[in-house]
């Protein structure tokens, strides 16, 4: 999870990191943000493009997204007078990705994959 000194990964999560990822996780409880950001993994939108994919005001579309921006979870680049909104970090739209993989559409968890066979201990299932 972590990583030490040397490099190699932890078992343990930092006190910091796990700071910064409860953080993340309390920003994304909001659904709405959280669609917006689904949206932006997806490319490059303006804000008005979002707000009505999203079915958010653009008020409030603009005020999610500067939050997500102030975070780092999305970056907004000008063009004319719009801003344009991209997830640009490869890490958060993997997450992305992979929450709502494991999310089917009626709300309940995914089932998980087939055990696989040559992984032991507690990520035994687990891919």
């Amino acid at each position: 999870m972590a990583r030490g000194q040397n490099g190699a990964m932890t078992e343990q999560p930092t006190p910091q990191q796990l700071e910064v990822v409860a953080r993340i996780f309390d920003l994304l409880g909001n659904p709405s943000r959280l669609h917006l950001l689904a949206l932006a993994a997806d490319g490059e939108r303006d804000v008005s493009a979002l707000a009505q994919a999203a079915g958010v005001t653009l008020t409030a579309a603009s005020q999610h997204l500067s939050k997500m921006r102030l975070a780092g979870l999305v970056s907004a680049r000008r063009q004319g007078r719009r801003l344009i909104y991209v997830v640009d970090d490869p890490h958060i739209v993997t997450v992305v990705r992979q929450m709502f993989e494991h999310i089917a559409p009626d709300g309940s968890l995914a089932p998980d994959p087939p055990l696989d066979p040559s992984i032991q201990g507690p990520a035994a299932g687990r891919l």
